[in-house]
């Protein structure tokens, strides 16, 4: 039994433990990491056409690394709309400061806490056109909507934002990054339910512990 455990520990060393130091210690060595708020980089990392530039409907999901030793294993992530021949884009987001749900805060792919952003979804086309009336009353329905209802850890936060609106619309068809913490919280009323992709079942304690099978 001993041996068991020994190999068990060794695995979660070896998959987990090891990975995550020694991005800790590439992430100690940066020096483009904003000290501050203030001092951050949040301009567009230039991933999106200038809206004028492209009459195609657009739906997109981006995630960031967060600020300072947070960014070691946390990222954001959140949603940008753009009807066909629109001259701007929508982007949502869900932040601990301010209005909890915020539109337009920031540029639509701009960099979170001076980091880049990837692309977790594009879709462009008849495609987004159909997606985006969808993805807007996702948005207005989230439940945590008001002042206060943020919690950085277990949730709800801005990944949960962003995964509620991704199961409300499961034609998305995409997935958050397993650092998106948040993503899976649920309230302790709801246990048991769907994976954000509806392919499978997602038990949730809370956000502190949980399981899912798809």
């Amino acid at each position: 039994m001993l041996a068991f455990l020994s190999r068990i520990f060794l695995v979660i060393v070896g998959l987990f433990v090891l990975p995550l130091g020694a991005h800790a210690l590439w992430w100690s060595m940066r020096d483009d990491v904003a000290p501050s708020w203030r001092a951050s980089d949040w301009s567009s990392a230039k991933l999106l056409p200038a809206a004028s530039e492209a009459p195609q409907a657009i739906v997109a999901v981006y995630a960031a690394r967060v600020g300072r030793w947070r960014g070691i294993f946390a990222h954001h992530t959140w949603i940008v709309v753009k009807e066909a021949g629109a001259g701007t884009y929508t982007r949502y987001d869900k932040v601990g400061w301010g209005s909890p749900v915020r539109t337009n805060g920031w540029a639509p792919d701009g960099r979170w806490f001076g980091n880049a952003p990837h692309p977790v979804i594009v879709i462009e086309g008849e495609a987004a056109d159909r997606l985006i009336p969808q993805v807007r009353r996702a948005v207005a329905s989230y439940p945590y909507q008001t002042f206060g209802a943020y919690n950085a850890w277990p949730g709800p936060n801005s990944n949960t934002f962003v995964a509620h609106v991704m199961r409300s619309v499961p034609e998305l068809g995409a997935a958050l990054p397993p650092t998106a913490l948040g993503k899976d919280w649920q309230p302790w009323r709801d246990i048991v339910g769907l994976t954000p992709s509806r392919t499978g079942i997602q038990i949730s304690l809370g956000g502190y512990a949980g399981i899912a099978l798809g």
